[in-house]
């Protein structure tokens, strides 16, 4: 448990807290390697304390170590059992809806005694470990298999609906666990929508084709994206394709330890804003990659993360008008000692292989 380890020298180092309490999904799964607990108390001194219900208590039994499984039973109330180990002291809490931090803070003694702390695991969990590396990588080499398949598949009269299932397909049948998140497929004007998902649009001859796909393996996630045209470019989606392709890579190169994430932003930004389309790039960068499809860092204007070694993050410039159409080229990307490494690869072309 040497993540355990490691929020126990961050969080306890000042001696403001006697206990972290951990309730996210995500963070469970950081700090556990398992997934389908409740909840987590860390202890200053001592082990950590996994609840976990019926369904899934035998499982975490079998999947973790060095820590202590607890059974929550059916109509047991979670937060009167964290307060019956540890009334009275002083709690870290990760993140919690407003209802069942009241609750908490009724159990153990009033709300003077909890305080958030997620900024605290934000930061650590930026920092890819090796093993965090490799899983990502496999996500990734699965999902430009995916993207591959895509590349292969659209064409005039197929639904957008369809690409999507070949492409899941054929990253399950490589060993994926399943997609980070829903796949996007979006032709023609519904490729203006940023997170346009897929539906049964027939694709058109010419239509610009937005393709965002991930997949996940062993609870760690990859982006993607890449724009075709289903046949024949005219020279406007080419112009529009160029701007963003230099734009990636403008980004691309700017990537690298100790630099502000919005700097990488600017540098994307300004590319597009040359070429004349900057009200239609909308939304920011890019982001953190891992057991999260998006998570820190955040690349945007307003950022105020700065970029280390063994983060992963995208890089997702997109040009979006209205009624038209709209084109974003991503990448995942693993930020090296000196640099970066694209971890996704795949077509680099507008025009499918129809």
């Amino acid at each position: 448990m040497n993540r355990i380890s490691a929020l126990k020298q961050s969080a306890f180092k000042e001696d403001k807290f006697d206990f972290f309490l951990i309730f996210n999904s995500a963070n469970l799964t950081y700090f556990t390697c398992f997934s389908g607990a409740t909840a987590l108390l860390i202890p200053e001194q001592g082990e950590s304390i996994l609840y976990v219900s019926a369904v899934n208590y035998e499982q975490a039994k079998a999947e973790t170590s060095c820590l202590t499984v607890e059974l929550l039973k059916r109509g047991e109330n979670l937060m009167e059992k964290i307060a019956n180990h540890a009334f009275a002291k002083k709690f870290a809490v990760d993140t919690l809806p407003i209802e069942s931090w009241r609750a908490l803070a009724k159990s153990v003694g009033g709300e003077e005694k909890l305080e958030p702390a997620n900024n605290l695991i934000r930061e650590i969990r930026k920092i890819k470990d090796r093993q965090e590396i490799e899983l990502i990588r496999k996500a990734c080499n699965l999902t430009s298999e995916g993207m591959r398949v895509a590349f292969e598949t659209i064409r005039p009269g197929i639904k957008e609906k369809e690409v999507a299932a070949e492409v899941e397909y054929a990253m399950r049948k490589k060993g994926s666990d399943g997609t980070g998140f829903d796949t996007i497929i979006a032709s023609g004007a519904n490729s203006a929508f940023p997170h346009g998902a897929c539906s049964n649009r027939i694709i058109r001859e010419g239509d610009l084709v937005v393709v965002d796909l991930g997949a996940t393996y062993e609870f760690y996630r990859s982006d993607m994206t890449r724009t075709f045209t289903a046949g024949k470019s005219s020279e406007k989606q080419r112009k529009i394709y160029e701007t963003v392709k230099l734009a990636h890579q403008k980004a691309f190169e700017t990537i690298k330890p100790n630099i502000p994430a919005r700097e990488v932003d600017a540098a994307a930004r300004q590319v597009i804003e040359a070429a004349g389309y900057g009200e239609f790039f909308v939304h920011n960068l890019g982001h953190g990659v891992g057991l999260e499809v998006h998570e820190a860092p955040i690349l945007s204007p307003d950022s105020k993360d700065t970029l280390s070694s063994s983060n992963v993050v995208t890089d997702e410039p997109g040009i979006y008008l209205p009624g038209y159409g709209g084109v974003r080229i991503e990448d995942t990307v693993l930020i090296t000692r000196d640099g970066a490494e694209k971890l996704t690869v795949g077509p680099c072309t507008l025009v499918t292989a129809c």
